[in-house]
């Protein structure tokens, strides 16, 4: 076993000697494009997705230096009727070259990247082989080893684009090199029977087109197949929170939200898994690189960015154009394509058919709640101090002061977008955006007879009363407070014994001109008649 060249099984073995969540469907899927193709995958999906876990897999499976068979023999790929034709065929079947671009790049200085991996390889490989006739360049030298073996190989490259995001001054030389491996079809079909990148952004664009356009991409916009691949599966969560006795309706507040269009919803791996081992529900996010890039992304001066993030962390959807981005960290137009990255890095769950993106979970919302603290645009800040005075207003029964902040919020929406409950939701959510410090966020929850329209429930650290909102269109802020009584809503909080507001907000769009045409009352309700 080698360190490029047949790495072996032995990280997949540490894997399986934890709890394990089969994804080896993954193979399956492979298996279907070797000899055809689509032979070449990219698979992109952000950090603590996995992504090394599936590299490790593959090495085990494919790997001909070992017998990975005991691996295997009782996970998806040899028992499930999709994928066992192929099992054996496959199995333990190919040289592996295995690199893992951020390792290589904390060996070895950048300029000398390329330069190494060719050499580490071709080192190996006549070790392996000794009779190999090493070609005045890499790709003959792969050639001759096919043509040496009788047998084709089987490449994985871990972290694929660490080179574009961490050291943009190769960026040439490295897709010089992926094009010679993998842009001619006649060097490609010689040498390779799979190829599987994976990293966190697509492959780079050169102009509008990919730089290897030789490749089937699989991406966060757009996962095909691949998408129950990309983390847990609700299926797959339920079953782990049964067997370590988790709360299931709590792992899916926190960890659930990636939605793609085939497929039931994806949870963060990383996330529950920790969750699991822990048994706590908390923000993981915050222990991964990808955190600490938040706040330079939506600080940002693009028009509209501001306003954008602002509806996100308040729970709203946002349209997003995914075309123009070119995969890469400095390339930025326009606020689609800071927005387009945020969805690759997993910040933000998107919707391919509705072309609309949202923040997916709990976790992800306190990332941005915190981050957003610190930018330092003037309208953000504005935005900010706004909303915490609006929490601020409403705690002190200020109800002409809630009014009046959320006919400002409303002065900003489109007049034809207005025009019902859920367009006021939208608006009461925006200004009510910087909560997540103190409050968790409930929409239609069950409470008494019906659903309680939202509620700001307090985190166990704060001393904040809760806030049940009831909306109102075209009806009065009383009838608001009216219904949340006799549909008992304050049930929902029965359990929580602190103070209790209960906030009434109504819009009334045939105001007299001149007239607020939105109304609050806010009334404090005693918990203990609840309880009784």
């Amino acid at each position: 076993m080698g360190t490029y060249l047949n790495p072996g099984n032995r990280g997949f073995i540490e894997i399986r000697n934890r709890t394990y969540v089969d994804k080896t469907g993954l193979i399956g899927q492979i298996n279907e494009t070797i000899g055809t193709p689509e032979k070449l995958i990219c698979i992109s999906r952000p950090r603590r997705f996995g992504k090394s876990f599936a590299a490790k897999m593959l090495c085990a499976y494919y790997d001909k230096t070992c017998d990975s068979s005991e691996l295997f023999d009782d996970l998806a790929i040899a028992v499930d009727e999709r994928w066992n034709g192929g099992y054996c065929q496959h199995l333990n079947q190919y040289d592996v070259i295995y690199l893992d671009m951020t390792n290589l790049m904390g060996k070895v200085q950048a300029e000398n990247m390329i330069s190494f991996i060719e050499d580490s390889v071709t080192e190996e490989l006549v070790l392996a082989y000794p009779d190999l006739k090493v070609g005045n360049a890499f790709d003959e030298t792969l050639i001759h080893a096919v043509e040496l073996t009788g047998n084709k190989f089987v490449m994985i490259i871990d972290e694929w684009d660490a080179p574009i995001r961490e050291t943009p001054g190769i960026q040439k030389e490295y897709l010089r090199f992926l094009r010679t491996l993998f842009k001619g079809s006649g060097t490609t079909d010689k040498i390779f029977a799979a190829v599987y990148m994976t990293g966190i952004l697509p492959i780079k664009k050169d102009g509008s087109q990919s730089a290897i356009s030789d490749f089937q991409e699989y991406s966060m916009v757009f996962p095909g197949a691949y998408e129950s691949y990309v983390g847990f599966t609700d299926r797959e969560v339920k079953a782990l929170c049964e067997a370590s006795h988790c709360d299931y309706d709590k792992m899916k507040f926190w960890y659930d939200g990636y939605l793609f269009s085939g497929t039931e919803p994806i949870y963060n791996p990383n996330s529950v898994m920790k969750a699991v081992r822990n048994q706590r529900f908390r923000s993981y996010w915050t222990e991964t690189s990808a955190s600490k890039s938040l706040t330079t992304y939506i600080s940002l001066d693009y028009d509209g960015l501001s306003k954008t993030v602002a509806e996100l962390i308040g729970g709203g959807e946002v349209a997003v154009d995914t075309y123009g981005f070119a995969n890469d960290l400095v390339s930025f137009q326009n606020r689609d394509d800071v927005l387009t990255l945020l969805i690759h890095l997993g910040y933000l769950s998107y919707d391919d058919e509705a072309g609309r993106a949202r923040i997916p979970n709990e976790e992800i919302r306190l990332e941005f709640v915190k981050m957003i603290r610190r930018v330092k645009r003037d309208d953000t800040i504005r935005r900010v101090r706004e909303s915490d005075q609006l929490i601020l207003d409403t705690i002190q029964g200020k109800e002409e002061a809630v009014a009046a902040q959320i006919e400002r919020i409303h002065e900003e929406e489109s007049p034809l977008h207005y025009h019902g409950e859920q367009a006021l939701r939208s608006v009461v959510k925006r200004a009510y955006f910087s909560y997540g410090d103190e409050y968790m966020l409930f929409e239609e929850f069950p409470s008494g007879v019906g659903y309680a329209d939202i509620l700001y429930l307090p985190r166990k650290h704060s001393s904040l009363p809760a806030l049940l909102i009831e909306l109102k269109w075209n009806q009065s802020a009383e009838g608001a407070i009216a219904q949340i009584k006799e549909r008992n809503s304050p049930q929902a909080v029965k359990d929580f014994g602190g103070e209790l507001l209960l906030v009434g907000i109504s819009y009334d769009k045939d105001a007299a001109a001149g007239q607020r045409k939105h109304s609050c009352v806010i009334e404090k309700y005693d918990t203990m008649e609840t309880a009784l």
